[in-house]
């Protein structure tokens, strides 16, 4: 795949309430992106994207992630079969972090590389200091270790 040419970008009111995507990759190349549920909202999962991810996604309707453990592209659900179809991109008022909102599809409907819908399955069990005890929230749909090939 060849690397995407994104507008430059240009000034801040340009930014800030034009109409025209231009994204604001970090020194790294990635520009955070937060993934929700289309039907309910629900937040599935944060990730990163790097300019080709951002343009392959775009372009398939498929969410492609950069996965910086791998050092490569990453299409969600290429293992699982869990993918995310893409319904709509939004950007923040200053678009150096993009949301999109994806329809999960797949035999497990999960979006967790932990077997869960959402990657956000625990909670803090009280919001007092001295306690840091996490409880799960969601029950597991798929065991990982039948899913993913061994590495």
């Amino acid at each position: 795949m060849s690397t995407p040419a994104f507008p430059a970008r240009t000034t801040t009111a340009d930014i800030e309430l034009g109409t025209t995507l231009q994204p604001k990759f970090g020194p790294d190349g990635l520009i955070p992106c937060i993934t929700q549920d289309v039907h309910t909202g629900e937040v599935l999962m944060f990730a990163f994207m790097n300019a080709e991810s951002l343009a392959h996604t775009l372009r398939t309707k498929k969410a492609t992630y950069w996965s910086r453990s791998r050092n490569k592209l990453w299409m969600k659900g290429e293992e699982s079969g869990n993918v995310q179809h893409v319904h709509e991109l939004r950007t923040d008022c200053d678009q150096d972090v993009v949301l999109i909102k994806v329809e999960q599809t797949g035999a497990a409907n999960a979006s967790c590389h932990n077997g869960y819908k959402s990657c956000f399955y625990r909670k803090l069990a009280s919001l007092d200091a001295s306690s840091l005890q996490l409880q799960f929230t969601a029950e597991r749909l798929f065991d990982p270790a039948t899913v993913y090939k061994k590495k």
